[in-house]
C-alpha cells in the first residue's frame, strides 16, 4: 500500500469502528483512549526524567500536554501550521485549575508565551501525532510535514539531537504492519504509546539533522514565517554556501 492508501484506510477504520473523534479525515485523528495512551507514556522513565517537552498541537496529544503541566514540566507547542511560531507553556505561570484550558490550542495562546527557537530550553522529549506508524519507527502524518520542520528547526538550534527520544501517541489500530517509502527528512519514532501498550520500535534510521532546503517547495517556505526568515538569511550568506 502507498502512503495515501494507508492514511485512507486508517481514517476509514477509525470512523467505522467508532474509535475516532470527529473530525477524522485529513487530520492527525483524535481517538477514544488518548488519555490512556498519555497515561502509559507517563509511566516511562524518559517521561519522568523529562523537564521540557515539545508536543504537537493536535487534539489527540492534548492529554499529554495537560499531564506534562500537571507534573511541573514545561511544554513547547508549535502553533498550528507553525503560522505563529512556537508557544512556551510554563506551569509555574499558569494557575493549576487552568492546566486543562492551557493544553488546548485556544488556551495555549492565552496562557502560553511566544518563544523564538533560539531561546528554547533544551528539549528532553518530543511527542508527535501520527495517522499511522509501524514497528520500524516510520510514521505517517497527514502529509504536510510540520512535525519534520519543527524537529529540523529545533535540531539546527541545538535543542534536540540524535539522543532525544521521539514518541507518538496513537490508537492500537493506527499501528500498521506496512512498510512504506520514507524521505531523508521524515522523523522516525523511538516509542509508540497506545491505550494498551508501549512499543519500542526497531528504528533503523537516524533522525534528520536539519532542514533539507532542496526538498522544500517554495510554497511551504512562503507559508511558514520562520522558514521564510531562515531562507532569506541563508540567501544573504557569502556565495559558496550550499543550501
Amino acid at each position: 500500500m502507498d502512503k495515501a492508501e494507508i492514511r485512507a484506510e486508517i481514517w476509514r477504520l477509525l470512523k467505522e469502528k467508532g474509535i475516532g473523534k470527529p473530525p477524522i479525515f485529513g487530520r492527525i485523528p483524535n481517538f477514544i483512549g488518548s488519555e490512556k495512551a498519555a497515561l502509559n507514556l507517563a509511566k516511562l522513565d524518559i517521561w519522568k526524567e523529562a523537564r521540557v517537552l515539545k508536543v504537537n498541537p493536535d487534539s489527540p496529544q492534548r492529554p499529554v500536554r495537560e499531564r506534562a503541566l500537571e507534573e511541573g514540566k514545561k511544554v513547547i507547542m508549535p502553533t498550528p501550521r507553525i503560522k505563529s511560531g512556537f508557544l512556551l507553556l510554563d506551569p509555574n505561570y499558569i494557575p493549576r485549575n487552568r492546566y486543562r484550558e492551557a493544553s488546548t490550542i485556544r488556551g495555549a495562546f492565552k496562557w502560553g508565551k511566544l518563544i523564538e527557537p533560539k531561546n528554547f530550553p533544551k528539549i528532553d522529549l518530543v511527542v508527535i501525532g501520527s495517522v499511522a506508524v509501524n514497528k520500524g519507527g516510520d510514521r505517517l502524518g497527514k502529509s504536510e510535514g510540520y512535525a519534520e520542520i519543527e524537529w529540523a528547526i529545533a535540531y539546527e538550534e541545538g535543542k534536540v539531537d540524535q539522543s532525544t527520544p521521539v514518541v507518538t501517541t496513537v490508537h492500537d489500530i493506527q499501528v500498521v504492519p506496512y512498510e512504506f517509502q520514507v524521505m531523508p527528512y521524515d522523523l522516525p519514532v523511538d516509542l509508540i504509546a497506545t491505550p494498551t501498550r508501549i512499543i519500542k520500535t526497531e528504528r533503523r534510521r537516524e533522525k534528520p539533522t536539519g532542514i533539507y532546503w532542496n526538498l522544500l517547495d517554495d510554497k511551504k517556505i512562503e507559508e511558514i514565517p520562520i522558514l521564510k526568515e531562515r531562507f532569506k538569511s541563508l540567501m544573504k550568506r557569502p556565495s559558496g554556501h550550499e543550501l
